[in-house]
């Protein structure tokens, strides 16, 4: 291999890529050769910028522990997160589907609650909300007995392992799907919080000219063997940043209906108006029931 252009250089790498024994990790290495090397054409890196860029990667690795991962919020950033999950579901990626990005915040063995509880574990002020999941198979059917995490921020949008002021576990809680395939739980409303800026992302966002605030969610992850573990968020319709959210995660699937109520709540008299609910229908994808990796401890 002695080159005389940029476009031998090209040619070589790939046929050294098709000389991968492994089908598909050939198929992988041939197309990322080819599309990196178009991109460095199309662009005219310089060599100036190669250098930026290495650095760049250097830092995000560096960046990254056990309680922040630098690559992935990069990935969702660039709208990598949400792509790979649109092409792996729904049919691959010929139907709507309920999943959704897992974000960097789900922890396990979320205490067990009772249907119809509450996830409020310690003082939370905020406006009150109700949720009702209803958890169906792509038929329409309701999965009983399937076991669901739930958790969200508080109103301040923190989750509680961010916030010394909350306990252990507040608004997270694992809940059992009843009968009708239906969870039901009680809580306060999160908000919409920002991404972490003090990064290589932060100064992207920056210089893109970017927000960094995600729209309220609810996270919810349901395990049941059989089905593929769903992993979803459900987002707020009436959050005002609901179109610009920098990891590209909502979904018309996953725009819920948070609904304003200013009479009285009919059941809890502790409530004071106006106070929200949520009704939302998640969908499990037949497959194999398998949890992720917690990202934090």
């Amino acid at each position: 291999m002695i080159n005389a252009s940029a476009s031998e250089v090209t040619a070589d790498a790939l046929a050294v890529m098709a000389e991968t024994p492994d089908p598909r990790l050939r198929e992988i290495m041939v197309a990322l050769v080819r599309h990196l090397h178009a991109f460095i054409t199309e662009v005219r890196l310089t060599e100036a910028e190669f250098r930026e860029a290495t650095a760049i990667l250097n830092t995000m690795g560096q960046m990254t522990t056990d309680t922040h991962n630098e690559f992935v919020l990069m990935a969702g950033s660039l709208g990598v997160s949400a792509q790979v999950c649109l092409l792996n579901n729904g049919s691959n990626g010929a139907t709507e589907t309920s999943q959704n990005l897992l974000g960097p915040f789900w922890r396990m063995h979320s205490p067990l609650t009772e249907n119809g509880g509450t996830i409020i574990r310690s003082d939370t002020p905020g406006p009150a909300m109700d949720v009702r999941l209803t958890i169906v198979d792509q038929a329409g059917n309701p999965v009983v007995g399937a076991e669901v995490d739930v958790w969200h921020t508080s109103p301040e949008g923190l989750y509680e392992n961010q916030d010394e002021q909350q306990a252990n576990m507040n608004l997270r809680g694992k809940f059992l799907t009843d009968a009708t395939g239906t969870i039901r739980f009680s809580s306060v409303k999160p908000i919409g919080y920002p991404i972490p800026t003090e990064t290589i992302v932060g100064k992207l966002l920056q210089a893109q000219g970017r927000h960094p605030y995600r729209p309220a969610h609810i996270h919810a992850l349901v395990f049941k063997e059989g089905y593929k573990t769903l992993i979803s968020q459900i987002y707020a319709d009436d959050d005002p940043r609901i179109h610009t959210d920098p990891q590209f995660g909502v979904t018309k699937a996953l725009l819920g209906a948070f609904r304003r109520h200013d009479e009285p709540h009919p059941v809890r008299k502790d409530v004071a108006a106006p106070w929200w609910s949520l009704d939302h229908r998640l969908v499990l994808e037949p497959g194999v029931a398998v949890l992720p990796k917690p990202p934090i401890k």
